[in-house]
């Protein structure tokens, strides 16, 4: 079962070029996810957030890397039709043939630009954050998935109406099962704390899985807590892929396939957790009967975009 916020849709794998609606418009907060991978014998591309429906509209952000001997990325925006000043950043975030995550957060000071979790640039705004109704993206460049998280339906008050609202409680239809897998799409947004993803049995509360990413300590704790008691904390890892401003999936779709990506699987013995197709950790099971668990909640500092069960 999909489960969707409302009006809310990412665009899987769009030919190109590309031009599609922002519905709602960008707001500060908001962010565009957007993975895709580069070829070998790439030239440039761009990619623009347009202030109307066309590819002559306005221009709030013009992103456009360069390939030409003298490596860069150009900023721009265009008002009336006419291009204004450039900004040149003479350095080069994406390698050819390989593949990339790209993130462009609204922030108050402008469009924050992150590739494969660095910071790369941020460009100021020259044009209303809200007037952006489109993306347009042309040239060597492919695109598995585009994510607009965090904008406004029209006629809704409420700015985050496409993010379900944390903290986040369901029943799991048909309970827990072996090889079964949670779906879960977020983002760990700037100035996080900790947040909490909890496989839970509704009739007594007990929590079977509890997984805590802690950001600032830079760990991830797990635990259980059965009968009112917590559990011995699982803490040692060799990795934390939950970091500010960065997304995570949580799918049992191919993941060799994504570059940010989670799959939690409930096995006979264990919850079994991967991250970007590499091992994260397992976890045993500790209650008799893992079949009682039946609940999802999810609290703390997280925006989810969309759940999968």
């Amino acid at each position: 079962m999909f489960v969707a916020p409302p009006g809310y849709q990412p665009v899987y794998s769009p030919s190109i070029p590309y031009l599609g609606p922002v519905y709602g418009g960008l707001r500060e907060g908001s962010s565009i996810y957007i993975q895709g991978s580069i070829p070998e014998n790439i030239t440039r591309f761009f990619m623009n957030l347009l202030c109307g429906q066309s590819e002559s509209s306005d221009v709030s952000l013009h992103f456009n890397p360069r390939f030409d001997g003298w490596d860069k990325v150009v900023f721009n925006s265009r008002q009336d039709g006419s291009w204004k000043s450039e900004e040149k950043i003479r350095d080069m975030p994406f390698s050819k043939g390989k593949g990339f995550e790209m993130v462009v957060m609204v922030t108050s000071k402008g469009y924050q630009i992150k590739v494969n979790g660095k910071d790369f640039h941020t460009f100021k705004h020259r044009l209303p954050v809200e007037r952006v109704c489109g993306i347009h993206i042309a040239g060597d460049v492919s695109i598995q998935t585009i994510n607009v998280i965090g904008v406004r339906l029209q006629g809704s008050e409420d700015f985050s109406c496409l993010l379900w609202p944390v903290p986040y409680s369901n029943m799991i239809p048909g309970g827990m099962s072996p090889k079964r897998t949670i779906i879960i799409r977020g983002m760990v947004p700037n100035g996080a704390n900790r947040m909490s993803i909890n496989f839970m049995v509704s009739r007594s509360r007990d929590v079977a899985f509890h997984m805590n990413p802690r950001v600032r300590e830079g760990i991830v704790v797990r635990n259980s807590k059965i009968g009112g008691n917590w559990g011995q904390e699982d803490r040692e890892l060799s990795m934390n892929p939950f970091k500010e401003g960065q997304y995570f999936d949580v799918s049992s779709t191919d993941i060799s396939t994504l570059v940010s990506q989670m799959s939690i699987r409930c096995g006979n013995q264990r919850f079994k957790v991967f991250v970007n197709g590499q091992h994260l950790f397992d976890f045993f099971h500790r209650l008799q009967s893992f079949s009682e668990i039946d609940m999802l909640e999810i609290e703390g500092d997280v925006q989810i975009s969309y759940i999968q069960f």
